[in-house]
């Protein structure tokens, strides 16, 4: 089209009047599509897909935060911790040089343990629908099952909540990388288990 549209442009149809309208005439190549919800379109074949994706970056945006204020906590504690003079040796902001330090450093770390909780939590979700879905039947055997699997992903994510919270300590108190720092934390626990 030249400089300016033609008035019937923006024009809505009907289908069922179109035949008979004037912009057949006007311009032979127009159609009258019906465009509807659901479908075969990309989009709608997708759309599951699309759905989990959304709560995947969801569990793992949640845990990445989470995880940047248990790292910028842990360090600013340390620095106050192990600062031989205290009042000298101290930053100036230690909340922001911490959540910095943490930012500039650790992001790939931190980054990494939340991938991993929000992975554990995807599939508890996935265990509850099909959980859900499973009520109406009366297998015992898949109820039994899907309990034991909600129950171990149960104890897992516990168990992956507790080791990175102690893996983000080390990672803000030595500065090693994620999987140094949750092994070296989980030897600790383990060798003070009793206490």
């Amino acid at each position: 089209l030249g400089g300016t549209a033609p008035a019937w442009w923006h024009f809505s149809c009907a289908l069922q009047t179109f035949k008979q309208s004037n912009i057949s005439r006007l311009c032979p190549d127009a159609q009258c599509l019906f465009a509807f919800y659901g479908g075969d379109s990309a989009y709608h074949r997708y759309l599951v897909a699309l759905q989990l994706f959304n709560l995947f970056m969801f569990f793992w945006l949640a845990n990445f935060s989470l995880a940047l204020g248990q790292v910028t906590l842990a360090g600013a504690f340390s620095s106050y911790y192990w600062a031989f003079k205290k009042p000298d040796d101290l930053p100036a902001f230690p909340l922001f040089s911490s959540f910095s330090r943490a930012l500039r450093y650790h992001t790939g770390s931190l980054a990494f343990g939340s991938l991993l909780l929000a992975i554990v939590q995807v599939v508890r979700v996935l265990l509850e629908y099909l959980d859900h879905r499973l009520k109406a039947a009366d297998n015992r055997v898949a109820k039994f099952l899907l309990g034991c699997l909600k129950c171990c992903f149960w104890c897992l994510e516990k168990f992956l909540k507790f080791l990175n919270r102690n893996a983000y300590i080390m990672i803000a108190v030595y500065g090693t990388n994620f999987c140094s720092s949750a092994r070296s934390a989980f030897f600790l626990l383990m060798r003070n288990i009793i206490r």
